[in-house]
Parts: structure tokens; C-alpha cells; sequence
């Protein structure tokens, strides 16, 4: 059985990429493919009760690097490895790379750090396909707040923090650029999904 197919999606908060995460997984449903949509931090039992520590809990900036990489162990060893041996498609909203765009550029954890530890629990996993939607921290502080939500710890930090991790994702799409596509997230949502479609259709 051929290994399936393995696409993430990052960028900062109000971005929109949660949205558009959604809509790919809807969408390569209708093209007749076995989709996981899936999350990170979270993704499995462990790593959703993680993930409310971490969105929630005040701590020192290596522990809060060290569960985020706890919880993806749990979740490429439980979830994501498995899917893609079945053939399936995993469709992840944030993996990897937002370590290196929080922890490494939001807080300024050592890049080399965060390089070990995804040595270490990735194994050289790395997704098919990594979406960066980019737009300006402003606009995408707008999104935040007009949504009617309680927003986490790392929603309510501020504009610096977010200009520090759109920095991190942009170092990160012009270092792999094999690998990553970067997407205007200020175009329409009609727009994004079209050239989501094309996208698709040659990978």
C-alpha cells in the first residue's frame, strides 16, 4: 500500500488557517481520499490534556517547548504514523514548524534546542506539504478580536510577540521552499480555496 499523504498548516493567530484547515480536509474527502484532520497541540487523549495546560497555564519557556514536543511524540506515534501507513491523508492544523515560529522566534528559545528535540521525536518525519498563511499582524488581530471567543494566553499576547513568530514562519518558507507554500491570507476565502485546489492537484 503506497504511504499516504501528509499536509500541515501554520501561521499566525487570525490568520485563518484553522478555516481553510477545514475546508481541505471537506474537500479531499470529495476527491475520494481517507482523510485524518488533526491538531496540534492535542491530536490524541494525552495530547488534548496537554494542550489545555499549555494554551492555559503560565511556565518557564523551555517547559512549555518540552510538552509541545511531548504531545507531538504521543500524537506522530499514535496518529499520524499510523494514518499514513494505512494510505491515508493527514491534514495537521500546526505541527513542527510552530515550535520554531513560537517557542524559537515568539520567545526566543535556541533554535538548536528546538532542532534536537525535533530530531529526536520526529525521526526525520516531516510533512509532504506545509501551507504558511501570511498576513500583517494587524489584520490578523482584527480577525481576533472580532471573533467572540475567550481568547488563550497565546492569543492575548502582543503585537511584538506576533511580529517576532510571522518572522519565524517567514524564515521557515524561504528555508524550505520545497517543501512550504506560502498563502496570502488576506485574499478571499473563495480565492484561498482555489489556489488550495491547484496546490493540491500537483502534489
Amino acid at each position: 500500500m503506497a504511504r499516504g499523504r501528509f499536509i500541515s498548516f501554520e501561521g499566525i493567530d487570525g490568520a485563518g488557517k484553522s478555516t481553510q484547515h477545514a475546508w481541505l480536509a471537506d474537500y479531499l474527502r470529495g476527491q475520494g481520499h481517507t482523510v485524518v484532520a488533526t491538531r496540534e497541540p492535542g491530536g490524541t487523549p494525552l495530547g488534548e490534556k496537554l494542550r489545555a495546560l499549555l494554551l492555559a497555564e503560565p511556565m518557564h519557556l523551555e517547559t512549555e517547548a518540552l510538552l509541545m514536543f511531548a504531545a507531538r511524540r504521543e500524537h506522530v506515534a499514535q496518529v499520524i504514523e499510523p494514518a499514513l501507513a494505512r494510505g491515508e491523508w493527514v491534514v495537521c492544523d500546526r505541527f513542527a514548524d510552530a515550535s520554531f515560529a513560537y517557542q524559537g522566534g515568539g520567545r526566543g528559545l535556541n533554535w538548536k534546542k528546538l532542532e534536537a528535540l525535533a530530531d529526536w521525536v520526529l525521526g526525520g518525519l516531516q510533512p509532504d506539504l506545509t501551507l504558511i498563511f501570511d498576513a500583517p499582524v494587524a489584520i490578523a488581530q482584527q480577525r481576533l478580536h472580532a471573533a467572540t471567543f475567550n481568547p488563550d494566553r497565546f492569543e492575548q499576547e502582543q503585537s511584538a510577540f506576533f511580529e517576532r513568530v510571522r518572522a519565524a514562519y517567514l524564515r521557515i518558507a524561504a528555508e524550505n521552499s520545497s517543501r512550504v507554500r506560502l498563502i496570502d491570507a488576506t485574499q478571499t476565502p473563495a480565492t484561498i480555496n482555489k489556489e488550495l485546489e491547484n496546490i493540491i492537484a500537483i502534489l
